[in-house]
């Protein structure tokens, strides 16, 4: 999912995650691009697509750039928070890609000239993190009903 609100920085964001998910095996089809107006929407798009158990990950992109009120401060932190819960409550893994700089040079630096491309980056922690929930969930409970080390205190000392 992207904001559109800063769409010259987030654009090239989304470019280089579909990127990262094409050469790391992801069919086209299989990508779905959501659109929402800003950051502050991103949590519930993520949480709506997350609940309809449809999507091994949710890639979260946005922009934020720190002006002169405390406007980003709030925005950034609800963004953050709502993702965070979002991906707790689901299950469902969600790469932070949201942006959050103090000038747009930063911008441009993380959204591929300087700094490489967080929205690669981002793809390829959703990939991992839906990897590893996989495997995760195809292994037998780590929680072992016969604990050895009470089943050793329960045996009878060998004479």
């Amino acid at each position: 999912m992207v904001a559109r609100f800063n769409a010259f920085i987030t654009e090239r964001l989304l470019l280089s995650a579909c990127d990262g998910l094409l050469r790391s095996g992801a069919k086209r089809k299989n990508i779905a691009v959501v659109r929402v107006p800003g950051a502050f929407e991103i949590p519930l798009a993520a949480r709506t697509l997350a609940e309809t158990g449809n999507y091994d990950a949710i890639i979260c992109i946005g922009c934020l750039l720190r002006g002169d009120t405390a406007h980003y401060d709030v925005i950034v932190n609800e963004a953050t928070r709502g993702i965070g819960q979002s991906a707790q409550e689901t299950g469902v893994p969600h790469a932070f890609g949201v942006l959050t700089c103090d000038t747009l040079e930063q911008a441009i630096d993380r959204a591929g000239l300087k700094m490489g491309n967080k929205g690669a980056e981002a793809a390829l922690a959703a990939i991992e993190m839906a990897n590893l929930k996989k495997a995760v969930s195809r292994q037998p409970s780590a929680v072992r009903k016969d604990n050895p080390r009470s089943a050793a205190k329960k045996r009878k000392p060998r004479a």
